[in-house]
């Protein structure tokens, strides 16, 4: 806070004012100013007028009891919305209300103690804030104000204290009470849906709830995708209407469609895909113009034929969004009927299509593009293995199908797509996949990362032109278009990279223009050095979030100035959208956008990017689950990892053999007092000078795995011997021989091990960063 002034000084000038008003921890008045300055008789008035004219410069604003504060501050007690969880796993916030052109400072929500409110994104709370930095505030929450679901999920159980309901969400540590007359049939240790009681008294200080559905036994691995499923209310049961249109669906005329029948098409996919919506076929241009260019032709399933705009189809898939995957089941955007049947390129059968041709030189650059309706009949279902393996000379039945001429070019042509991607410069992370392996008996059989091969990448290069000409195509015929965009990133975030970039000797000038070749650049340089694991995941977290919008910004990440996504219609509604103004805007028959869409493209647009997050959301929670029901029996064993997580309250860290996500406490760390250094993402020991820093490798023993919340909790070691493991059954052995899991009797044991240890109850309330 600014000094008082001497009562000989002159009057205090608006910027002295100001000042004072701005360094103060909370809002002032004129007699706290007038103190401060000691101004007394006839230069009270002159300093109402002074503060006058301030407001009315929007310098000030009023503040509760007849206070000011400086513009777009905020009270020390505010209504907040929490967000969401940031990448390094703590909770943001922003003011319920904010009617400010600015953006709002930046509020973290203080890591739950006992006593104070379990939240999280969605909900609204009354909090206390404190300042601790310039646009940086603490929030403590004081009440939860309500927004959040009320219903919840949660594991029944019985005992002395007759039934509760343990909540599946990390975040909620209060138990239910569940009266055996609520529980409609439930038995202990089952999973059910709850919603709680009105007008209950609250005398115990725990709510109580009734049962609304039963989900299953937890002792079935598969109960653990339903968690995810129902904790992000993800639609699961279609209308009857959309049930009936898919049921009544029939091959679609062979009327104005192109004949396709008699070129070999494939589908390459993942092992695991349950549904085939493009096929690739490719050829060297026989045009002499273009010499060493390809002839490409995607096939996409033609799912605006049978998905019209405003059937009940249509309001189920927009509904949904896109389909959401999860190890043992998917959640599909459109009926089984459809999914799997005439909207699925299956081997052998004929279906209709819309087929982009796209013609590509030898630097892979897009020189024209057609779309049309067609017929095709796919000539093999391969994997990304097999295909790469009919590539690399090796055969087995399926693969033989796909013969020399028919994977060798489409090889060729992605030589040529891979040229034009490296000549523009993309952004491509090191960002490994975790595959979760379901065994025969249904529980987990392995946890691994999902190899990269060039068949991969074939597949998304064509996805990607193909893409780009959809866009194109539309910008071309004036139709509206539902646009995949990627802006570049937020400048507080490349300030926060450039500082900690400077310590490893790589330069981010100030104000810079940054690009894709930028960043890839970076990489290369730190690629085999020590801390490029924490570069990879800098630049990640630099990035802005990609979106559906009908105004083109382009593609920062793939540096495209114009891109559409095109080639999933059966899983994502903004593919739907984009096949039918391409069928309207390029007249190929029935089943267009309607003249009236493109006005309401922008709330669309909004929607399906939300349920895009809360698909990923699902997912991601899903694996975290599964990974560890499948660690579950590696609780004291000590692992290998790597921290990609720095916060006040702990470290998250990955682990090297599963890439599960576990929380190291700040509580479990050497004896010392830590400063979480946010700039360069680590934690410093004040006293001894122990340094955490994002990045670098740890060993950590496993003390607690929660196969219900997914959370994992591990502790530090240091100066033993550090004996990692060599059993941890990450291929298909899948680990020590497992027992039949109990929920009971595993929180049972985990609070014990609490109050063995006495931790702060926060640090086991923790939730992982997003990758």
């Amino acid at each position: 806070m600014a000094r008082a002034k001497s009562s000989q000084r002159a009057f205090p000038t608006k910027e002295e004012v100001l000042a004072f008003i701005r360094e103060s921890p909370a809002a002032v008045g004129k007699r706290e100013i007038g103190r401060a300055f000691h101004i007394r008789g006839q230069d009270r008035l002159a300093l109402k007028n002074l503060l006058r004219e301030l407001r009315e410069a929007g310098e000030l604003e009023p503040a509760p009891k007849r206070r000011l504060a400086p513009r777009g501050a905020l009270p020390e007690v505010l209504a907040l919305e929490v967000a969401e969880i940031d990448a390094d796993g703590e909770l943001l916030a922003r003011p319920a209300v904010w009617r400010h052109e600015a953006p709002p400072p930046t509020i973290y929500l203080a890591p739950e103690r006992r006593g104070r409110p379990a939240v999280g994104p969605g909900d609204r709370v009354l909090a206390r804030l404190r300042q601790v930095g310039e646009g940086i505030f603490e929030a403590r929450p004081i009440r939860v104000l309500g927004g959040a679901p009320k219903r919840l999920i949660g594991v029944y159980q019985r005992g002395e204290r007759g039934g509760r309901v343990r909540p599946t969400d990390r975040r909620a540590k209060s138990e239910f009470v569940l009266h055996p007359g609520d529980a409609g049939g439930a038995r202990p240790g089952e999973l059910v849906l709850v919603e709680p009681k009105e007008q209950q008294p609250r005398r115990l200080g725990l709510r109580e709830v009734r049962v609304v559905e039963r989900l299953g036994n937890l002792d079935e691995t598969r109960a653990l995708s339903l968690i995810s499923i129902h904790e992000h209310d993800l639609p699961t049961v279609f209308p009857a209407a959309a049930l009936a249109e898919a049921e009544a669906a029939e091959a679609a005329p062979a009327e104005n469609r192109e004949d396709l029948r008699d070129i070999a098409f494939v589908t390459i996919d993942g092992e695991d895909a349950r549904d085939f919506d493009d096929a690739v076929w490719a050829e060297p241009d026989p045009d002499a113009n273009n010499p060493g260019g390809w002839h490409l032709i995607v096939a996409i399933a033609d799912v605006a034929h049978y998905v019209r705009p405003a059937s009940a189809l249509d309001k189920a898939a927009y509904e949904r969004g896109n389909s959401a995957y999860f190890p043992d089941r998917v959640v599909p955007m459109l009926p089984e009927a459809l999914s799997n049947g005439w909207c699925s390129l299956n081997p052998g059968e004929e279906r209709s299509c819309l087929a982009a041709h796209l013609w590509i030189d030898a630097k892979g650059q897009l020189r024209r593009h057609r779309f049309l309706r067609a017929r095709m009949r796919s000539a093999a279902r391969l994997t990304y293995e097999q295909a790469q393996a009919a590539h690399d000379g090796s055969r087995d039945e399926a693969a033989a199908v796909a013969s020399e001429p028919v994977i060798q070019p489409l090889y060729g042509a992605f030589q040529a797509l891979t040229r034009a991607r490296q000549a523009r410069g993309t952004l491509d992370l090191d960002l490994p996949e975790r595959q979760v392996v379901i065994g025969t008996d249904g529980d987990v059989a392995a946890i691994r990362t999902r190899r990269r091969l060039d068949s991969h990448r074939l597949i998304e290069e064509f996805m990607i032109t193909a893409n780009v000409a959809a866009a194109t195509a539309l910008e071309a015929a004036g139709e509206a278009c539902m646009y995949r965009v990627h802006d570049s990133p937020d400048p507080q975030k490349l300030e926060a990279l450039r500082q900690v970039l400077g310590g490893f000797g790589l330069r981010l000038a100030r104000g810079q223009v940054v690009s894709p070749k930028f960043f890839q650049r970076i990489l290369e340089r730190v690629d085999g050095h020590p801390h490029a694991p924490m570069v990879h995941q800098l630049v990640l977290r630099s990035q802005s979030q990609a979106a559906y919008a009908p105004d083109n910004m382009g593609h920062f990440g793939l540096a495209l100035p114009c891109y559409a996504h095109f080639t999933s219609p059966i899983r994502r509604y903004a593919d739907l959208l984009v096949h039918r103004a391409l069928i309207a805007g390029l007249g190929l028959g029935d089943g267009g956008l309607p003249d009236d869409a493109g006005a309401v493209f922008t709330q669309i647009g909004q929607h399906i990017s939300m349920t895009e997050r809360r698909a990923q959301a699902a997912e991601r929670e899903a694996v975290d689950r599964f990974t560890a029901a499948f660690l579950r029996n590696r609780v004291g064993d000590i692992l290998p990892g790597r921290i990609t997580g720095v916060t006040r309250f702990g470290l998250f860290v990955t682990l090297d053999e599963s890439g599960a996500d576990a929380l190291i406490p700040m509580s479990s760390l050497p004896d010392d007092f830590y400063i979480h250094n946010e700039a360069e993402h680590c934690l410093i020991g004040r006293r001894w000078g122990r340094t955490y820093r994002l990045g670098e490798p740890v060993a950590a023993r496993l003390s607690e795995c929660d196969p219900i919340t997914g959370g994992m909790i591990m502790e530090l070691v240091e100066g033993e011997e550090q004996d990692a493991g060599t059993d941890s059954g990450t291929e298909s052995q899948g680990g020590p021989a497992r027992g039949k899991w109990d929920p009971l009797q595993s929180a049972r044991q985990t609070r014990k091990r609490k109050a063995v240890r006495k931790r702060p109850r926060h640090a086991a309330q923790a939730t992982r960063p997003r990758r």
